[in-house]
């Protein structure tokens, strides 16, 4: 969550969509129903979620090459697959669902005491939203920068659910140690040295952000979060036990559901392993719908390397075969531009691609 500009940024009324549903069950408000070729689609009886890779941790450290192998394959040709046995406590999942869940049933009054300025993605509201009119997710954000303590903003951390604080302290120390773990795994399946990514990123920045999608009248007309790859390095979703199916991934030109597995975690590939891969693994665009009748409570980590980073392809995946596709950059840099710009698909990742000479 890098430094964004000061400048005035008019967003026009933003209704919370708890509110919303509250208070008229039927209605959605114009700003949020979707161009024509923007709304999901249903897609009766796709099983493809089921083909989505499932990493198993626990045979990962012990270096089993065929897990070696899943991981290379989950991360060439999905960017994204779940992970068992992660390590983290069942209880700490659970301590941080239950804040989080506690956090979106406070009255309003109380979440609107850490409010996302316009601009920022930091706090209660919601993030990427630049314009008047600009078409608004179905989806209530509370974002917050959790390490190192220079990104974070204090005012920001609620007193109540009185828990929270704590909670966020021990997950995110956890899903930090996952995210290292699975960083030296995917270095070995690149043939790299394991320990490669962690002495590059320096202190790595790591945020988190909570959504809550309340069920919506028309789902069909509405998309919970607009599609998007992540700016991360890796990015670790939790889906609420008892949501529903929101998460779909875009594999070829289909939007695949993600089917959360009992006490797994959804990883994805972000921009920045894209840019230091080469390409070799990719960030994929994905997005959230809505429910007619559930809700969906999701908790994302995004973890990136230091803002003082100069990033760019690493030297060993460049080669007369695989050229350089992207240039270096600093990621404070990207950050910023990636923040400061709205949700669409993979655009942001423009930053930093070379774009191909054409001769006349």
């Amino acid at each position: 969550m890098a430094p964004v500009p000061s400048l005035p940024i008019k967003v026009g009324h933003i209704d919370d969509v708890q509110e919303l549903r509250k208070a008229k069950p039927a209605t959605v408000p114009e700003r949020f129903i979707r161009d024509m070729a923007d709304r999901p689609k249903v897609v009766p009886n796709l099983s493809s979620s089921l083909d989505i890779p499932i990493i198993d941790l626990s045979k990962l450290m012990k270096t089993d090459k065929d897990e070696v192998m899943q991981l290379k394959t989950a991360c060439e040709e999905w960017g994204f697959f779940q992970v068992l046995n992660h390590g983290i406590d069942l209880n700490v999942v659970e301590d941080i669902e239950k804040v989080a869940e506690d956090f979106f049933m406070l009255p309003l009054q109380e979440k609107q005491k850490y409010p996302m300025a316009p601009g920022t993605v930091q706090g209660y509201g919601q993030a990427f939203v630049f314009s008047e009119n600009q078409k608004l997710d179905w989806c209530n954000m509370f974002a917050l920068g959790v390490e190192p303590p220079c990104i974070r903003n204090p005012k920001l951390w609620p007193s109540k659910p009185v828990n929270f604080r704590e909670a966020l302290e021990i997950y995110s120390r956890e899903v930090r140690k996952l995210c290292k773990t699975l960083l030296k795994y995917i270095a070995v399946s690149l043939g790299l040295k394991g320990d490669v990514f962690e002495e590059m990123f320096g202190v790595a920045v790591q945020a988190v952000r909570m959504n809550y999608y309340p069920p919506c009248s028309r789902p069909d007309l509405v998309l919970g979060l607009s599609p998007h790859s992540d700016g991360s390095a890796l990015t670790v979703l939790q889906q609420g036990k008892d949501s529903s199916v929101g998460l779909q991934i875009l594999k070829g030109q289909t939007w695949v559901p993600v089917k959360p597995i009992p006490n797994a975690l959804v990883i994805n590939i972000g921009d920045t392993l894209e840019v230091l891969t080469n390409g070799k693994y990719k960030s994929v665009e994905h997005r959230a719908v809505t429910h007619k009748e559930r809700d969906r409570l999701s908790i994302v980590t995004f973890y990136a390397p230091s803002y003082e980073i100069e990033l760019g392809p690493m030297a060993e995946l460049v080669d007369e075969k695989n050229p350089c596709r992207y240039r270096s950059y600093n990621h404070g840099e990207y950050s910023k531009h990636y923040v400061t710009n709205k949700l669409q698909g993979k655009r942001t990742l423009d930053f930093a691609k070379i774009q191909s000479k054409t001769s006349n």
